[in-house]
């Protein structure tokens, strides 16, 4: 049943990656933490979401504004690089409070709070501030600061996109290959903290979970021109709210 979940939830979460900017990342990493600890559920939660994102890359690639790339990827090379260091220095073995039900730990909180953050962003619609062209940079180094961090980019990475005076098509295209980017850089980091039998030991539920999530950015190509954006912002800031404070009280 718990494999079962993981699955629907990667073609779920990868649909709406494609079609919104951003979801696969936020919505599989705290699925993945219902059943691993949560530094497990970061790097399996990694490695699906750069193979998605080279899949997605071969569908949509010929839409990418390379100059917007350019200006926003780079600097979130060099974020998700601080990033994913910052990671690594987080005791995830750390309690700060543990009874029965609950295990409050300083990783899950940390992560918790920007899933929420990032819910409230889309709730509010933030992404219709006036952010200028030239903060692109900027807004590339905190995304992928954040993307190293905790794996989640894609809702600051939007608010900045938007209006960055792109086509529809441009804006997905160029949002999957900047996350593509800093998925590159964050993975060996990553790579670096884990015990590698991870992968192995896990090899079957990545994998498949990898498949189901190449078929949800395949519906989502599909779907690109018939689902409105308002409504999967909608749903998947509500799931953030939910899933981040579940990780804050300890119970995921």
């Amino acid at each position: 049943m718990s494999e079962l979940i993981i699955y629907l939830t990667a073609i779920f979460a990868s649909g709406l990656t494609l079609i919104s900017g951003f979801g696969l990342g936020t919505i599989m990493l705290p699925v993945f933490a219902i059943f691993f600890p949560v530094e497990i559920a970061v790097g399996m939660t990694a490695i699906v979401h750069v193979l998605n994102n080279f899949f997605k890359m071969g569908l949509i690639f010929k839409s990418v504004n390379w100059k917007t790339l350019l200006y926003f990827g780079v600097p979130g090379i060099f974020g998700a690089f601080l990033g994913a260091l910052l990671l690594l220095q987080i005791d995830t073995n750390a309690i700060w409070f543990e009874n029965d039900y609950l295990s409050i730990k300083p990783l899950n909180t940390v992560i918790g709070f920007l899933m929420i953050f990032f819910a409230i962003a889309e709730l509010a619609n933030l992404k219709e501030f006036s952010f200028k062209r030239q903060y692109l940079i900027p807004g590339g180094f905190l995304s992928g600061f954040f993307g190293g961090l905790s794996g989640h980019q894609g809702a600051l990475r939007s608010m900045f996109l938007i209006k960055a005076n792109l086509s529809k098509q441009a804006y997905i295209a160029t949002g999957v290959g900047i996350a593509l980017l800093v998925d590159i850089t964050r993975i060996p980091i990553y790579w670096t903290k884990y015990d590698q039998g991870f992968v192995f030991e896990n090899i079957r539920i990545i994998g498949l979970a990898t498949l189901f999530a190449f078929l949800g950015a395949y519906v989502g190509k599909r779907l690109i021109n018939k689902v409105t954006m308002k409504t999967v912002h909608l749903i998947v800031g509500v799931l953030l709210v939910v899933m981040g404070l579940g990780m804050i009280i300890g119970l995921i």
